[in-house]
């Protein structure tokens, strides 16, 4: 099919190309159209928590976002300040409608600290939370601060003006920047791996279609579905890296058969047989990866695994249509316009190379290798195992400012975190508020309770609590469990940001074993099918996932540890926020398993030529050793650039793909595959007949004679 697919290219390729710029000039228009459109919201349905602050945000028109907290200190009693009293009002007045809790609304010793000194104001913002939503912290410090007398201070603080702290104060590149910054690494990469512009510029051609024409279909989605903010990004930059990946694929062959004497055509034909086919596989493991998002019932997780699976398909659909109609075109063009010295430009035959005496190191000390690569292994995987998914504590959020001011004034007087991120308990149908709040006052782990008097709506009121910890912190859910049993036979609700965000971490992580199982069950499915062996799928789905471990465990030690988080200017975060570890899995696994699928193919190519599972290691570790560490090389650039987005929790993200990306395509293709292989033998393909006729796999094809094999 993909050699009529190749016949079919050829002869129409002017046609093609015409579509595809015709396609991707409204796919600049669609990337317009969508920005307008990302849905900026998180949501858990069905969960207890989230479903209250629902139905207080529609009460009261707040209850989503966290509060700013305003914190004020003096040297006098601060009960008693009239100034500090009339600041609050100004600094409420920052936001019209908001809802407001102090010592001087509700008359509680629980917004004082114990000398007096200290007091503070919880603003609660109206509306929903998104991405783009400023707290106005700045603007209300500045008005709370006019007319203060010598000697009072005040601060504003909490969860979101931290956050905004923690971005520097700026708003990072744009995606439209982040793309060409992640382009330009590319092309530098692309003029040492090809040396000549025509082969050097189709990668990036074929990585712009792909990024734009994807945008077009987000934009499709979009009124079909929600679809998060968040896959802008992941289109510019997986969209990136796969594309260019794809590419590289096709170039190599098609330059490969070139230099053998084929004509042009038949090179073609050749390439899209053998790399197209692997171009289709690695394109379906990183859609399957992206796809098993939709088993999480989150919906802006399911709309980036949906919105993300387009991706791969996209760059799949440009890498074997419009990619082989310019090498038709271009032909043996390909390797004129010589942009590197002539000893740098690849002559081919790379088993004479670098790669091919590094694969036949390994072929003669396979166990020694595969020892140090287990080693290495296995120290990042047990530092993995230490990952807290979990939001960080407010105390390690980084910056400067009102914001980290504020907190440290909170500190200092002795007052719990957690009032930045208080519970709200929302009391319906006439239920008496102040009972509720009597009985959470008695929960352990509460620091105190309050019920406002002006915070009722019809029949329904709320009552605020303050944990005697951080939110985030170890012991929150203890504090839950025990306020939510002191509520049991009330008409109250516990709710508010630190509910919702443990109901958050268990939708996520209560579902990961449907994830995992169908991720494994379909990649297993199609390598068996694609390598025609149980063992080589089998081995590629273990070492992936330890590959992943791997990543989180160099995620921890860069950022929860804070080993090096400084180049970042952020120190150790003792958490990673928990929809990450979940964003590098699907993502990872998907990219990683390109690196893995590049080199079986040709491995099995090479073992159905020769018979010998030594010549097939060697060939195949030879003919793509460079591809993979090109291609890894891009990606990992790409997302290095998206590091430079502000907030820590993307440089996380960000920063785990890369170096996940990169440590995959070294310490785990370069030795411990090909070790594994040469210490399996002939076991690598191994297949029963059963297996074969399960998957639909034509015809039993006899073993290869073995060649060389010492194993």
């Amino acid at each position: 099919m993909l050699a009529r697919l190749a016949h079919t290219v050829a002869r129409h390729r002017r046609a093609i190309i015409v579509v595809w710029v015709v396609l991707t000039l409204f796919g600049g228009f669609a990337a317009g159209q969508v920005s307008k459109r990302w849905y900026q919201s998180f949501s858990i349905p069905g969960k207890s928590a989230y479903e209250a602050n629902q139905r207080t945000l529609k009460a009261f028109g707040s209850g989503v976002r966290p509060p700013d907290v305003v914190v004020f200190h003096t040297s006098g009693d601060a009960t008693k300040s009239d100034a500090i009293k009339e600041a609050m009002q100004r600094a409420a007045g920052t936001m019209p409608g908001a809802r407001t809790s102090s010592y001087f609304s509700t008359g509680s010793l629980i917004y004082v600290s114990r000398d007096r000194h200290t007091t503070f104001e919880e603003v609660y913002p109206l509306g929903l939370a998104k991405f783009d939503t400023k707290s106005g912290a700045e603007r209300m410090r500045t008005a709370a601060a006019a007319g203060l007398p010598a000697g009072t201070t005040v601060q504003v603080t909490g969860h979101d003006p931290l956050e905004e702290a923690s971005t520097h104060g700026g708003g990072g590149p744009s995606v439209l920047l982040e793309a060409m910054i992640g382009g330009l690494g590319a092309l530098v990469i692309l003029l040492f791996v090809f040396g000549t512009l025509p082969a050097v510029l189709m990668p990036i051609a074929v990585a712009v279609a792909s990024i734009l024409n994807t945008f077009t279909l987000v934009w499709a989605l979009t009124y079909i579905t929600n679809v998060s903010i968040i896959v802008q990004f992941l289109i510019a930059l997986v969209g990136l890296g796969v594309a260019i990946d794809y590419a590289l694929l096709m170039i190599f062959r098609f330059r490969d058969e070139l230099r053998e004497g084929e004509d042009v055509e038949t090179a073609l034909v050749e390439t899209m047989t053998h790399a197209g086919r692997s171009v289709i596989v690695s394109g379906s493991t990183v859609a399957v990866g992206l796809l098993s998002l939709i088993v999480i019932p989150l919906p802006f997780i399911r709309s980036i695994g949906i919105g993300g699976m387009l991706i791969p398909t996209v760059s799949v659909i440009t890498a074997i249509t419009l990619l082989p109609a310019l090498l038709a075109t271009l032909g043996t063009r390909i390797n004129s316009v010589r942009v590197l010295p002539k000893r740098l430009v690849d002559r081919g035959h790379p088993e004479d190379g670098a790669w091919g005496r590094w694969a036949r190191f390994v072929l003669r000390r396979p166990w020694p290798v595969a020892i140090a690569g287990i080693t290495i292994v296995a120290v990042l995987v047990g530092i993995g195992t230490q990952l807290n998914p979990n939001e960080s504590q407010l105390k390690n959020f980084p910056g400067s400012g009102t914001a980290i001011a504020g907190r440290q004034m909170l500190a200092d007087a002795g007052i719990s975190p957690g009032v930045m991120k208080p519970f709200d308990v929302l009391v319906e149908h006439g239920g008496h508020a102040q009972a509720v709040a009597a009985k959470l006052s008695k929960v352990p782990g509460i620091a105190g309770a309050a019920a406002p008097q002006s915070w009722r709506s019809g029949s329904d009121s709320l009552v605020e609590a303050f944990p005697a910890i951080d939110g985030a912190a170890p012991g929150i859910q203890g504090i839950i469990n025990r306020s939510n049993d002191a509520l049991t036979g009330t008409e109250a609700t516990l709710a508010g940001v630190p509910a919702v965000d443990r109901d958050f971490v268990h939708a996520v992580y209560g579902n990961f074993p449907y994830v995992l199982a169908f991720v494994l069950i379909l990649t297993l499915i199609l390598l068996a099918r694609a390598f025609r062996s149980i063992v080589l799928p089998i081995k590629a789905a273990l070492l992936n996932l330890v590959s992943l471990a791997a990543a989180f465990g160099i995620v921890v030690f860069i950022f929860q540890e804070g080993h090096g988080s400084s180049l970042w200017n952020i120190t150790a975060t003792q958490a990673i926020t928990a929809w990450i570890p979940l964003m590098i899995f699907a993502f990872l696994y998907g990219l990683s398993m390109d690196y893995e699928v590049f080199m079986l193919s040709r491995m099995r190519e090479a073992y159905d030529e020769t018979g010998s599972t030594d010549r097939a290691i060697e060939l195949g570790l030879a003919r793509t050793g460079k591809l993979v560490t090109s291609a890894a090389l891009i990606l990992m650039f790409a997302f290095l650039v998206l590091s430079s987005s502000p907030g820590f929790e993307i440089k996380e993200f960000a920063i785990g793909l890369a170096a996940g990306i990169i440590f995959d395509a070294t310490v785990i293709r370069a030795l411990l595959v090909p070790a594994l292989m040469r210490l399996l033998g002939r076991a690598n393909w191994w297949m029963p007949h059963w297996t074969r006729k399960a998957l639909f796999i034509p015809g039993r094809e006899p073993l290869p004679e073995p060649a060389t094999d010492n194993a």
